[in-house]
């Protein structure tokens, strides 16, 4: 059997094809569609969005981003959650965000759908850290865990409920642990 070859193509080629949905991330020459989230990861992804806005943005710390597109390196990914410290977070001459961030986050954060590879995530957050992101988490609803990754590419695994997560140095107002994090899968009680 003769395979086709995938045709490779540049990144800004890329650039200039209209958005997918879901969208699609631009990877070593090829398109990788991402994966349309599921309950878990979208409640997951609202929540902690939510609580680092709330911990960081209102001090003027930094600021998180859902599925902001993040082109740097030879690669435009779409992490889940990103955060940029506010003094990086490009803006116009009106002191408005830029719609597009050619510069990596100083926090990434990705979490793991059913259908997803974790070594390609692992990759784009590895990817991330070599251009000067602080710290990559990666979060697995089915596992429970949370795996950590610092700039210096040393990694934990961490899966004990109690246990407090490590978060960059700017974001260290933010307590979560691991039993908080998978707390907001829970389905909520209904007010009588």
């Amino acid at each position: 059997m003769v395979q086709t070859p995938v045709r490779q193509i540049t990144l800004a080629e890329f650039l200039d094809l209209p958005d997918t949905k879901p969208a699609s991330e631009y990877i070593d020459g090829e398109i990788i569609q991402k994966p349309m989230p599921q309950g878990q990861h979208s409640i997951i992804q609202l929540e902690l969005g939510m609580e680092i806005n709330q911990a960081l943005r209102r001090k003027g710390i930094a600021t998180a981003f859902s599925e902001l597109r993040c082109t740097f390196g030879g690669r435009s990914i779409l992490p889940d959650l990103t955060v940029f410290e506010d003094a990086r977070i490009p803006s116009d001459e009106n002191g408005d965000i830029e719609n597009v961030f050619s510069i990596p986050p100083d926090w990434t954060i990705e979490i793991l759908s059913p259908d997803q590879s974790t070594t390609k995530v692992l990759k784009n957050i590895n990817h991330c850290l070599a251009y000067g992101t602080q710290m990559g988490w990666l979060i697995d609803p089915r596992e429970r865990s949370v795996f950590v990754m610092g700039i210096d590419r040393t990694f934990q695994i961490i899966d004990e409920p109690s246990t407090m997560l490590p978060v960059p140095a700017f974001a260290s107002s933010i307590e979560l642990t691991v039993e908080q994090i998978f707390g907001w899968v829970k389905k909520t009680a209904k007010p009588e």
